[in-house]
């Protein structure tokens, strides 16, 4: 079939929603799951540049200016490295799930974007090629700063980890399979500039300790598919403690969670969406009606996703 005909026809990409942090993994860790996640549909046309045409499901709340979009900027600085900003593309973004909750939306758009565009221009780079672009739109939603516990789950699938931001150095960890995700979003608001602004600069050598060996023993514990490791790991000594009370019942919703039998749960993000992680499916379900209770008798509505690691990360649907 001929490849510009593909081209020419459009794309649609998927980017899917994202647990980072991970309890012990702050700005370092993190996972996409199935289900929710952002579309970009982007199309050529004859005026250069990139095209914001039409964003669906963000209640009017984002920008349409280009370079003041997530999506416009990743897919912008895509456009200048491969010399094609002579190359006009339209560009639709449909926001599939809440924005401002702890599950990577800002990453998402800025994700789908630049994997539409290179699809577009017949796949130049590789999806690990893509990383800094990606990178360059979720920074103006970021304050400026790369961080990559979103975006690189959300490109390239599976566990996560980026040792060093400024030069893009991420790798996959092995993950035991049977994993599953409880992804709790109550409907209130916590501002990511506020839940980081809140944290202390100064960690105890205790704390650091104690937080580099939950780390540790959680890589360990992934790659052995150790299980008891893992549960033993999955705490949080340092950011969660800070951003507890941001969320209305946070304990109350952990302690529920565990005692369905997670192996952890804690804040995925800068909230308020709270993640448990679990050994099968059945395990993860009995948690998600546990945790959606506790927001429940607060008279907090919530959603609630279930869903096992997504190994694919960001794809042409």
């Amino acid at each position: 079939m001929d490849n510009r005909l593909i081209i020419m026809a459009g794309v649609k990409v998927f980017a899917p929603a994202t647990v980072s942090n991970v309890c012990c993994g702050f700005d370092i860790l993190g996972y996409p799951i199935h289900g929710p996640g952002d579309e970009v549909v982007a199309t050529l046309t004859d005026k250069p540049g990139i095209h914001i045409t039409k964003i669906t499901g963000d209640k009017g709340k984002l920008p349409r200016k280009t370079m003041k979009n997530t999506a416009g900027v990743a897919a912008m600085a895509l456009l200048k490295h491969l010399g094609k900003t002579d190359v006009g593309i339209n560009m639709e973004i449909r926001k599939k799930m809440p924005f401002g909750s702890g599950m990577g939306s800002s990453a998402a758009s800025a994700v789908a974007s630049v994997v539409a565009v290179n699809h577009l221009l017949g796949n130049p780079l590789t999806k690990w090629d893509l990383l800094p672009f990606a990178s360059a739109g979720e920074q103006i939603a970021s304050g400026g700063c790369i961080h990559l516990d979103n975006v690189a789950p959300c490109l390239l699938g599976g566990m996560t980890l980026n040792r060093d931001n400024d030069t893009f150095d991420v790798h996959r960890l092995y993950t035991v399979n049977g994993l599953y995700t409880t992804l709790i979003y109550p409907h209130v608001e916590v501002l990511t500039a506020d839940a980081r602004n809140m944290l202390s600069p100064n960690v105890s050598l205790k704390q650091m300790t104690q937080q580099a060996a939950n780390l540790g023993g959680l890589i360990i514990g992934l790659s052995k598919g150790d299980l008891n490791l893992i549960r033993r790991s999955l705490q949080d000594v340092i950011i969660e403690p800070q951003r507890a009370g941001l969320i209305s019942g946070f304990y109350d919703v952990q302690a529920a969670a565990m005692d369905a039998g997670v192996l952890g749960c804690s804040i995925s993000g800068s909230g308020p969406s709270i993640f448990a992680l679990s050994k099968n499916s059945l395990i993860a379900e009995d948690a998600a009606k546990a945790m959606q209770a506790v927001f429940t008798r607060q008279r907090i509505e919530s959603d609630v996703y279930i869903s096992p690691i997504n190994m694919d990360g960001a794809v042409v649907c």
